[in-house]
């Protein structure tokens, strides 16, 4: 991925959003070919879809939960993304479209949005999926009790923040089902990613009788039965081992929908499921090791596919800790990555050394990429960053021998990437600064609740983004946002971002926008590493997989042909 492309992408992007108003790693695997083979799948079928055949892949990590409102990352995205689906959803140009609804109305003032919802849509045990549905599901994501992480999303819509915080009521949220097929909502101010955000999986309706009729409708589908309104129902779920969907004949698109199912299994080692797939076990694989990304990009393989992504991979200190509570030495050790040495050695997918917290393929009220206009704000200066320490130990009471003797931890997920970017950045930060920090790898789902419950020194984190817009980069380190797991707070960067927030003005939000970034770059909560894109390997004989600057690829209208 380079600029150009991502600019292309991003005016395609912008030009939607006028229109509409509207979570990589080595290996040291044998460097050997992939297998183009079909790997046995011709006889892999299903009683239930037809004549259509398993598509084969893996997850990577263990989902925390399949309940579109306590879902919190790709872990569980990419699954939920093709058993549920939303108001709207993205095509294979990127363009916001409509799903569940057939169309929707936008008042002049940018404030009230009608849905209008298909007559033909159903959930997966046959009953009409309704307006009802929606308001439920969104109510009960703003519900405090819940505790949906995401909830923030919600707090566009008039009512919706005072109800999360318990300071107001359930019944002064404007989310308002009129009728069996029309969802009325609105919002504070107008917002013009609004559509955009009815595709993101927390906004995903759910079947409200099974909800209310077993706390524990969303997991494992042997003792419940799991209702969903997407292309494919889930039909059993392994935990920790496999993930089984089938196609859902109640779809309304359905005719369309080519695969019986989809295996998903759950290996957490790249390198296992390399070669699993590298042996004819998987027809398509997420994330291959970074080596044999560089070796198929090197041989030209068609195998190998390098899409865009919108987010950005970054290491984020415990602003609550001493000693990273303070700026100076957060932002020395921010100064000695050396990015580019990461993304050309290691990564090696074409990603880029981040500039900031906004990444590549979003543009300002100017129509220029925002990451261009707002410039780079991350810098390598291993010289200052010795004299940044220094002054930042010393206003802790804490010398660099005091440092090292607390024995400070990088934590990442088990991932042999992962593992090598913290490795090289350990020695990087040992050499210029002679600081030394311990390593410590855990599943996934761990280093997340380790994450929100602020058990973690420094730890590896990424964001992907919600919509297309730099508000979904940002906002997550707003003071009093759930999701603000490095604990910073920052009264002005809050400030500007509730300018951004509640202003019509497209001018005064992207410049506050980017205020509200530079302040962050320069306090650096976080310590950005590189703008993610999204490698993966697919079958000659897999056809008709998609992939958008938001999601994970959409296996939803793949197919599998028939060995020739």
């Amino acid at each position: 991925m380079n600029k150009r492309s991502l600019k292309w992408i991003t005016l395609l992007l912008a030009m939607v959003i006028f229109l509409t108003a509207c979570g990589g790693g080595g290996n040291n695997a044998p460097a050997n070919n992939a297998n183009n083979g079909n790997g046995g799948n011709e006889a892999t079928e299903s009683a239930e879809g037809g004549e259509g055949k398993i598509l084969r892949t893996n997850n990577h990590s263990e989902p925390g939960s399949l309940d579109p409102a306590l879902a919190r990352g790709t872990h569980e995205s990419w699954i939920l993304q093709h058993i549920f689906e939303g108001l709207m959803k993205y095509n294979e140009k990127n363009e916001v479209v409509p799903a569940m609804a057939e169309k929707v109305d936008v008042s002049d003032d940018g404030i009230t949005y009608t849905f209008h919802l298909r007559d033909d849509v159903k959930w997966s045990n046959g009953d009409p999926v309704t307006a009802e549905d929606f308001e439920f599901a969104w109510k009960r994501v703003l519900d405090p009790e819940l505790g949906s992480e995401y909830s923030f999303q919600l707090y566009y819509v008039q009512g919706g923040e005072e109800y999360n915080t318990g300071e107001g009521s359930v019944d002064d949220v404007a989310i308002k089902a009129l009728d069996e097929k029309t969802l009325e909502v609105k919002l504070v101010v107008p917002t013009p990613y609004f559509e955009g955000l009815t595709a993101f999986y927390t906004l995903y309706p759910v079947h409200k009788a099974s909800v209310e009729g077993n706390e524990k409708w969303a997991g494992d589908p042997k003792n419940t039965e799991f209702v969903c309104n997407g292309p494919f129902k889930l039909t059993d779920w392994q935990h920790n081992e496999k993930v089984i969907l089938e196609k859902n004949d109640n779809y309304y698109d359905a005719d369309k929908v080519k695969l019986a199912g989809i295996d998903f299994d759950i290996i957490e080692d790249d390198n296992t499921a390399w070669q699993k797939y590298d042996g004819g076990d998987y027809d398509f694989l997420m994330s291959p090791p970074s080596t044999i990304v560089a070796q198929l990009k090197g041989n030209d393989d068609e195998q190998l596919k390098i899409g865009d992504d919108l987010g950005t991979y970054y290491y984020a200190f415990n602003c609550k800790k001493a000693p990273f509570t303070n700026a100076k030495v957060r932002e020395a050790l921010s100064l000695t990555i050396d990015r580019k040495t990461i993304v050309e050695n290691i990564t090696q997918g074409g990603q880029i050394p981040a500039e900031g917290i906004v990444p590549y393929g979003l543009l300002d009220d100017t129509n220029t990429e925002f990451r261009e206009a707002n410039g780079n704000l991350i810098k390598e200066d291993p010289e200052n960053a010795k004299k940044l320490l220094e002054e930042g130990l010393k206003e802790e009471n804490m010398t660099i021998e005091d440092f090292n003797k607390q024995g400070f931890i990088l934590s990442y997920n088990t991932d042999e990437g992962h593992k090598k970017i913290a490795q090289a950045v350990q020695q990087m930060w040992k050499e210029k600064l002679g600081v030394e920090i311990g390593l410590e790898n855990m599943e996934f789902q761990v280093l997340l609740d380790n994450r929100m419950q602020g058990n973690y020194d420094i730890v590896r984190a990424g964001w992907l983004g919600d919509y297309a817009d730099p508000m979904t980069m940002m906002d997550l380190f707003m003071t009093d946002n759930p999701q603000n797991d490095v604990f910073w707070s920052n009264p002005e960067f809050d400030k500007l971002l509730q300018t951004a927030k509640s202003s019509p003005d497209q001018k005064l939000r992207m410049d506050s926008m980017k205020k509200a970034e530079q302040i962050m770059m320069e306090e650096k909560p976080v310590a950005p590493v590189y703008f993610y894109t999204r490698p993966y390997v697919e079958k000659p004989y897999v056809k008709g997989v998609y992939n958008t600057i938001l999601n994970y690829p959409f296996l939803t209208y793949a197919e599998i042909e028939d060995a020739k």
